[in-house]
């Protein structure tokens, strides 16, 4: 028969557990919030910043159906006066459209008319970043669908190799990253970072590991909180071969925590037990 320390503990981790999943529940509402109807191939994205970015939101429809009619899309930005974007009628109403957004918000009707209501946004600033929301009625269905954008800078490193030494040069980050080094087999190396940061806060990064051999292989990760570019440096004599791509941050560091929480108490139970 349990002892009642035991009955306590066990209480204790069924009640981590169950909060746990409230809060996965909560960030899921919270993240995708959205009515049936409409979807999104990425509610969480990442735009860079100066690039354009497509924020996706479309309403399922089948192969065979085509064109639906009396399509209306509204586009808002929480906190934000007026809206990002209206369609309505077949054509744009931009009337109350706040002009942070004018000459850079675009649908495009051809798309509309099958049930994508997906905004192109040009030109990404900072103060892009927050909550949007789409809005779409038609003949079809309709609904809504919230979209955290996310912004930063991020770019490709580019390699040289001289004296012995292999550097790494990338000309925009934000926020400011970290620089880790490594080699073929994952080795964690000693490398030495410098970063400058211009008038608009945008960091660049020169990065240099001493040291390094001839036709082997190293690893530069430059990483922030959303984005991480891992590239891989092959010197070949007096040249480097450098291939990179990126890694976007998805989750939340409140969801990584509940996640954690019930890691935690599932190797409690199973060590205790």
């Amino acid at each position: 028969m349990a002892s009642l320390g035991q009955i306590i503990f066990y209480s204790m981790i069924a009640l981590i557990i169950l909060f746990s999943a409230i809060i996965i529940l909560i960030l899921a509402l919270t993240f995708s919030n959205s009515l049936p109807g409409l979807m999104s191939s990425n509610t969480l994205p990442i735009a860079n910043l100066g690039d354009d970015e497509f924020l996706s939101c479309y309403l399922p429809t089948s192969s065979e159906q085509g064109s639906i009619g009396q399509v209306s899309v509204t586009w808002t930005k929480t906190g934000l006066s007026g809206l990002v974007y209206q369609y309505e009628n077949g054509a744009p109403d931009i009337g109350e459209q706040n002009s942070q957004f004018k000459g850079r918000a675009e649908l495009f009707p051809d798309a509309v008319a099958v049930g994508n209501a997906s905004l192109l946004l040009r030109d990404v600033r900072g103060s892009d970043a927050g909550e949007y929301t789409c809005s779409i009625s038609s003949s079809a269905g309709g609904g809504k669908l919230n979209i955290q954008l996310r912004t930063a800078a991020f770019s490709a490193p580019m390699f040289k190799f001289s004296n012995g030494s292999l550097s790494a040069e990338a000309s925009r980050w934000f926020p400011k990253p970290n620089v880790t080094w490594s080699n073929y087999n994952g080795t964690v190396l000693q490398g030495s970072t410098n970063f400058n940061q211009n008038s608009a806060g945008i960091f660049s990064v020169v990065s240099m590991l001493q040291s390094v051999n001839v036709s082997d292989a190293y690893t530069c990760r430059i990483e922030n909180n959303l984005v991480a570019a891992i590239s891989k440096a092959t010197i070949t004599g007096s040249e480097v071969l450098g291939k990179t791509y990126f890694i976007y941050s998805t989750a939340s560091s409140l969801l990584a925590s509940a996640y954690l929480s019930i890691i935690t108490s599932v190797v409690c139970i199973y060590y205790l037990s």
